[in-house]
């Protein structure tokens, strides 16, 4: 079999895109409420009053559905079991030919085993009717990038970890995501944040944003992350790509301890660009520079402190259905 057209750039044409709802108070405790209203108020920013791609509410349960048709009728609403929200590594990753990837899922490397997570993938393909294709390793779609010209950014944080595929190599993993997804060039960056419990996911750290253009922020003072940042810089720029410098929140605490936040976990719609905020100095900054670039585009900069509770941001809850 010949390997598929890469995944379109997620700037490409969306038919719609699936978001996950927050749906188990167990999990989410007192930001379950106001995580669903950031969830809805993201939702609504894509939708664009129409001009959007159609969204699709992804909830856990009946009630988690009842409650996502009431606060977001302009969505369409599913439901289908999962563990929690991020839509971005669990559901399927629609290859260039339409077709969805569905990978082995693991928790993040063992470390949320939550039911349905590992089958939510080949369900919502279902929903869809999509030709479905098991790929046997264990991949999430947090932790690629492409460019829809066969490009593709990674961290070996991430992908050569002993807690994803072990047996492994990296030529082996380089030729799966070739003959799995079509890529044609994978860019190897280094480590992703720091306390990133996904083990380094690139969507946090490098994002393109054009052929060959990947966006990397640049650090701030006492940024925890700086040499990540440069790393990243001179590993992409080794590559052959060009590197758009965009600006870092810097050092965000939650509890007093540093959070991998990043306005580089955006999500780009049809219609609009919606980037998280932190109540940063350089929230503003951030939404410009990004609104530079994407000039067709509205960028909507939106807080998401509640989904970060769960650890991740707008780009992690959410997957795209190109076309």
């Amino acid at each position: 079999m010949f390997p598929p057209k890469p995944p379109a750039a997620e700037w490409a044409h969306h038919q719609a895109v699936w978001i996950g709802f927050p749906s188990h108070a167990e999990l989410w405790l007192e930001d379950l409420d106001p995580a669903r209203e950031e969830v809805v108020a993201f939702a609504r920013a894509v939708h664009a009053g129409g001009k959007g791609e159609t969204v699709i509410l992804v909830a856990a349960d009946a009630e988690a559905g009842t409650v996502a048709e009431r606060l977001a009728p302009f969505a369409q609403v599913v439901v289908e079991p999962f563990g929690d929200i991020w839509l971005r590594d669990t559901a399927p990753i629609i290859a260039g030919d339409g077709s969805a990837r569905d990978f082995e899922f693991n928790g993040w490397g063992g470390k949320y085993d939550l039911p349905g997570d590992d089958s939510i993938g080949r369900r919502l393909a279902d929903t869809r009717d999509l030709a479905v294709h098991a790929c046997d390793w264990v991949l999430e779609g947090g932790a690629i990038d492409g460019d829809g010209t066969g490009v593709v950014v990674t961290t070996r944080q991430c992908l050569l970890n002993d807690n994803r595929n072990p047996t492994l190599t990296e030529a082996e993993i380089a030729q799966r995501l070739r003959d799995d997804l079509g890529f044609t060039q994978i860019v190897w960056l280094g480590d992703g944040l720091l306390n990133d419990h996904t083990d380094g996911h690139v969507d946090n750290l490098a994002r393109f944003v054009g052929a060959g253009r990947v966006a990397i922020p640049e650090a701030t003072e006492n940024d925890p992350n700086w040499l990540v940042y440069q790393h990243a810089r001179r590993d992409a720029e080794a590559a052959g790509l060009e590197v758009v410098g965009l600006p870092s929140p810097g050092r965000v605490l939650r509890d007093d301890e540093v959070v991998p936040a990043s306005y580089m976990n955006f999500y780009i719609g049809n219609a609009a660009v919606v980037v998280p905020l932190y109540g940063a100095e350089n929230d503003a900054a951030a939404v410009a520079a990004i609104q530079a670039i994407f000039p067709d585009r509205q960028v909507v900069g939106q807080r998401a402190d509640h989904i970060l509770t769960g650890g991740g941001s707008f780009h992690c809850i959410s997957q795209q259905i190109p076309g």
